[in-house]
């Protein structure tokens, strides 16, 4: 399971809103992907359609797929958002990670 953080909730729902998506019945696509300094990196979008290999997933209100694949990346992912004077967005807290990069959108097992 993907769990999303209270802030996160808020920020996906406003940008959902923002770009034309419903948070009711739309998704947040999350995945991963090769690249970034660390190897893998993380995949963010939205979504209005689910495909047959996704896994479905809801927390906090927020809807969530993601393919199978990636899904053995991300198990025990919360998704977090920060709005620090680091620089604000999208966090991953995966567990599984050994190694993240300094700015935290890649990661390696």
């Amino acid at each position: 399971m993907i769990k999303v953080s209270e802030t996160a909730k808020k920020k996906v729902i406003q940008l959902m809103n923002d770009d034309g998506f419903n948070s009711a019945i739309d998704f947040v696509r999350v995945g991963v992907k090769s690249g970034g300094c660390s190897g893998l990196s993380y995949d963010l979008k939205f979504d209005k359609e689910q495909k047959e290999e996704d896994k479905v997933f809801e927390d906090n209100g927020v809807k969530i797929i993601v393919d199978k694949k990636s899904f053995l990346y991300l198990i025990g992912t919360t998704l977090e958002y920060s709005g620090g004077l680091n620089g604000a967005g999208f966090v991953f807290n995966n567990p599984n990670a050994n190694r993240t990069c300094g700015c935290g959108e890649s990661f390696s097992l």
